[in-house]
């Protein structure tokens, strides 16, 4: 099993209890307890746990969010699926934002090779995308945000005061019919509303367990978004609500 494997399962079964203790993972896993500290080191560079003796307990989690390591191992097939409808949208040429979350990074991962203009707001996207050639790649600048790896505060806003983009690509915390599109920190927030501000289409990429949740603070109404690509867990209630709103949504 690989080092993204084993912390898969390392991350499930902190999910299903608190504390986790290194010569079970190694059983379990089939490696070295030494590889096994190896993973919760990482783990817990990415916030997902706090190392204690003879193993891990699972981090003290907020309202706010869950830690970026967390998510991404969480509804992988779904947010591959939404990752591909939406490179499917995106036209050679264009010039686009790329949000920072999880399922944008599955829409990273389809566009290299694409003939674009990108901008990440985050840097794992640029980790993907960098040695892409076809891509012009371009960086707004700001504060880095620890364990996201998002890119915050005034340099960053003002990165889209003078240059416009076709699409922003954007993964919120939460899309709700009457409450918005939100996310947890409000800083973030800021940046993701001057994205859209400067983009001519907004495209939302999130997974069924994102629609009827209300983060911290609003990003946009339902309605700022022209497409909203989900998958098939979604709650058709939900659905027609936005579809309401004048969306366009599709179901990966």
């Amino acid at each position: 099993m690989d080092g993204d494997g084993r912390r898969r399962r390392i991350v499930e079964a902190l999910s299903e209890r608190d504390q986790v203790q290194v010569a079970a993972l190694a059983t379990a896993l089939g490696c070295s307890e030494m590889t096994v500290r190896r993973d919760l080191e990482a783990l817990e560079r990415d916030g997902v746990c706090r190392r204690v003796h003879g193993g891990a307990t699972r981090a003290r989690q907020t309202a706010e969010e869950t830690p970026y390591a967390m998510r991404a191992f969480a509804h992988i097939d779904e947010k591959a699926r939404i990752g591909a409808r939406c490179a499917e949208l995106l036209h050679e040429g264009e010039t686009v934002v790329l949000d920072g979350g999880t399922t944008a990074m599955e829409v990273a991962r389809l566009l290299r090779g694409r003939r674009l203009t990108i901008m990440p707001l985050a840097l794992r996207p640029v980790f993907e995308l960098h040695d892409s050639p076809q891509v012009r790649l371009l960086l707004p600048g700001g504060e880095v945000r620890p364990g996201e790896l998002s890119l915050i505060g005034g340099l960053s806003r003002h990165s889209f005061s003078e240059l416009h983009f076709d699409t922003f690509v954007l993964s919120p915390c939460g899309i709700h019919p009457t409450a918005g599109v939100t996310a947890h920190l409000m800083d973030e927030a800021e940046v993701k509303r001057a994205a859209i501000g400067a983009s001519r289409r907004v495209i939302a990429v999130a997974d069924s367990s994102k629609l009827g949740v209300v983060a911290f603070d609003q990003v946009c109404s339902v309605g700022r978004i022209d497409v909203l690509v989900t998958d098939s867990g979604a709650d058709p209630g939900l659905l027609e609500q936005i579809t309401g709103t004048g969306v366009d949504v599709q179901v990966a």
